[in-house]
């Protein structure tokens, strides 16, 4: 039954993967969705899943050395992608070069020496240090 319930909906609604604002001025998206209601933790785990998806398939596609790497080493570029984008992260040239001399310490301190750093504090400070050691905080 419920099957044939979204069915009528998606046919009438429509998917709209980008916001928009409905005839009633709401602002709306997937099947009419009024984002003005929120959305579900599970609808928000959902989102966060596809977009940490999306990070990891930029920075494999940014960085050929991506599988030398350790998981915690993935984490922070994945982490700094989903933060930045990956058009913000593919200008830390410096960074890049040193990770891919694998210098630990001068990828963490180019990391450090950033606007996204100032931006993010903590943040920074504690994905540099997990990229300079390889272990999680």
């Amino acid at each position: 039954m419920i099957e044939k319930w979204l069915q009528y909906t998606q046919r009438y609604e429509g998917l709209n993967v980008m916001p928009y604002k409905c005839p009633a001025g709401h602002w709306t998206i997937g099947y009419g969705h009024n984002l003005e209601n929120g959305i579900s933790k599970e609808a928000a785990q959902f989102i966060l899943l596809q977009d940490v998806n999306a990070a990891q398939k930029a920075v494999r596609q940014q960085f050929e050395g991506w599988c030398q790497l350790g998981e915690v080493r993935q984490f922070v570029l994945v982490d700094m992608c989903f933060n930045m984008g990956i058009g913000k992260l593919a200008a830390f040239k410096k960074m890049w070069a040193a990770l891919k001399r694998g210098d630990y310490t001068a990828t963490s301190y180019e990391m450090l020496d950033s606007r996204w750093a100032g931006q993010v504090g903590r943040r920074a400070r504690e994905l540099a240090e997990m990229m300079r050691t390889g272990e999680y905080l």
